[in-house]
């Protein structure tokens, strides 16, 4: 985990004002320090700058700063925030030819002698998560590419000319002369998509983020972006044990590559089937080294005492994570959140995430991530088995299917519940987020002579893709670079991804079975109570108290005739809305986020408006 940020104009010399330039770089990099605490350096020359703030989890890699080659006639230079996940294999492929000798090769040297060697269509060949920036003065070109999945966040912006980049947007308000402001795009994806975000978009004017698997470049002849991957449907030609059996090594190749960390690294686990596969792996491993696995469970205080089942949240986790922790024998700690907990971190979700989120989704993971990071540097999730192996409810019912929407946010009206009502016609939301949702589907792979039922699964599980997954894993990546955790995320190997796109949909869910291939795959390495349990997703607080303590919040802040979302809000809506009992059945974003997530979102909306003084021009 790292942070990384840069400039670059084709034209200009930066050496001629050396001492600015390197100053401007390292006030870049301070706003990056969360996600890089251990050091910094730069990196100058006469037409980039970079600068990457490091995190070391092992204390073996002490590679401060960009990665460079320098020869005779060649300089490249590489900031590198991810991790390599075959880096033996990337090793052999550099090894004989380097262009310099090496007291031991650090994952960006690696990728950078790659480059060297092979050109950027070396990044063909990782396994990793990453958001990279390369120079290459030869070309006088840089290069910025991100991984796959889009695992690690990786922003920028072209202002007179000049691309500025950076691992998340603070990074970039850091260059002189930016300004945040929101249009009337901005503004629908705030109030209409969010706390989504369309792929690419970095929602303050003129921002864009490096799509998954894709690289952005720039050289004298202007800017532009390719793809190095995508999605390809094809037919499925395994019989359903070779796609099990092939599904479980992958799964278990992911979670082992993973691992590396030693002491250092440990397992989220909650209960349900995606997290305890990961820990049970991970348990294998370790006890073949004579070590055991040391796992965590969230919850929040007095959980049991509050706890509504609802067809979102059936169960509590405790009684199935006490049933894994006998079976793995982890050394296993319950954490716990408080109601003011999870509402002060509000604010500190914000500022990781440099924008509104998910609310208390957000900010308690984070308070789990602080509390984690005590003892680890490296944590192991369950996160995306979901949307690989089709585990929400709107694969499954029928309604949901048939809905021509984005199926976790398909409610346009409980979004303008506290809007004014000239407001909410200004945005005109439903033209947007229907023309957001054609102009998605017409990216979906077709595969020829596919069901009509076949293809709209296709076309949902396209969208949880390059949707709903991102926005899971921008949290995961934000939450834990706030507080020093690196957390992983075994499932969203690209092979398995690639994989499982062109599984059927009558093997994913082999007899009506949610997650039915997933459940097989597994089988021998959960016991049977987990391997069946039916899903439930992170854990919220039903506590009452929380949801008057956030309806204070709010009415002080409508209190304050200064506060942002008086353009925004009714206050007579408002007020009825905070007085009402709350449905946490009914979502209006994903499983989770209902009322109390609602009035969550705009704390936070007023708190990021504030602080990052944004303009508003519709």
């Amino acid at each position: 985990m790292s942070g990384i940020a840069g400039f670059f104009h084709p034209e200009e010399n930066y050496l001629a004002f050396q001492e600015y330039y390197e100053n401007l770089l390292e006030d870049m990099g301070k706003t990056l320090s969360k996600r890089g605490p251990d050091g910094t350096g730069t990196f100058l020359t006469n037409h980039c700058g970079m600068v990457r703030t490091a995190f070391f989890p092992s204390k073996k890699e002490k590679l401060y700063g960009p990665a460079r080659i320098s020869t005779e006639n060649r300089l490249l230079a590489l900031a590198f925030d991810g991790e390599l996940y075959n880096k033996e294999e990337l090793e052999t492929l550099v090894k004989g030819d380097l262009s310099q000798s090496y007291d031991a090769l650090s994952e960006a040297d690696i990728l950078a002698e790659g480059f060297y060697k092979f050109g950027p269509d070396f990044i063909q060949n990782v396994n990793g998560v990453f958001g990279a920036a390369l120079f290459d003065r030869e070309k006088n070109t840089l290069f910025l590419i991100r991984d796959r999945l889009g695992v690690k966040p990786l922003f920028y912006t072209v202002a007179d000319g000049t691309l500025i980049f950076a691992s998340e947007p603070k990074g970039i308000l850091a260059y002189p002369g930016i300004q945040p402001a929101l249009d009337l795009d901005g503004l629908n994806q705030v109030f209409t998509i969010g706390p989504a975000r369309t792929p690419g978009c970095g929602i303050f004017k003129d921002f864009k983020e490096v799509l998954p698997g894709c690289m952005v470049y720039m050289s004298p002849e202007g800017i532009n972006t390719s793809c190095y991957w995508k999605l390809e449907s094809r037919p499925h030609k395994d019989s359903y044990e070779e796609t099990v059996e092939k599904t479980s090594f992958l799964i278990q190749d992911a979670v082992k590559r993973q691992m590396s960390g030693g002491k250092s690294m440990c397992s989220f686990l909650s209960g349900g089937i995606d997290s305890s596969l990961v820990s049970s792996i991970c348990a294998r491993e370790l006890k073949k080294q004579n070590k055991q696995l040391t796992t965590y469970s969230f919850d929040f205080k007095d959980s049991e005492k509050h706890f509504k089942a609802n067809a979102f949240q059936p169960s509590l986790d405790k009684p199935f994570v006490e049933k894994m922790v006998a079976y793995l024998d982890s050394d296993h700690h319950f954490l716990e959140c408080t109601t003011e907990g999870q509402a002060d971190l509000l604010y500190s979700s914000v500022d990781a995430h440099d924008l509104p989120n998910m609310g208390d989704v957000d900010s308690s993971l984070q308070c789990f991530c602080s509390q984690v990071t005590k003892n680890h540097q490296i944590a192991l999730t369950g996160e995306c088995a979901d949307e690989i192996f089709g585990g929400y409810p709107w694969f499954h019912k029928e309604s949901m299917m048939a809905a021509h929407n984005f199926p976790w946010s398909s409610d346009l009206e409980a979004r303008k519940v506290l809007l004014s009502d000239d407001f909410a016609h200004s945005l005109n939301m439903e033209d947007y987020a229907a023309q957001t949702y054609e102009a998605s589907l017409a990216q979906v792979p077709a595969l020829e002579g596919e069901s009509s039922a076949d293809a709209r699964r296709r076309q949902i599980a396209f969208l949880n893709l390059k949707w709903f997954m991102q926005t899971l894993l921008n949290r995961m990546d934000r939450a834990g670079s706030q507080t020093g955790l690196a957390a992983r995320v075994p499932f969203a190997d690209y092979r398995i991804v690639e994989y499982l796109w062109n599984v059927p949909w009558d093997m994913k869910a082999r007899d009506g079975i949610v997650k039915g291939l997933l459940r097989d795959s597994a089988t021998g390495l959960l016991p049977d109570d987990i391997l069946w349990r039916r899903k439930s997703p992170y854990p919220k607080t039903y506590d009452l108290s929380y949801e008057a303590l956030l309806a204070s919040r709010l009415r002080e802040i409508l209190c304050d005739t200064s506060s942002p979302l008086h353009a925004f809000l009714d206050k007579e809506k408002t007020d009825r809305f905070l007085k009402k009992p709350s449905d946490y059945g009914r979502p209006w974003y994903g499983q989770l986020m209902a009322a109390p997530q609602m009035i969550a979102y705009m704390i936070q909306l007023d708190y990021w408006m504030r602080k990052y003084k944004i303009s508003v021009t519709i």
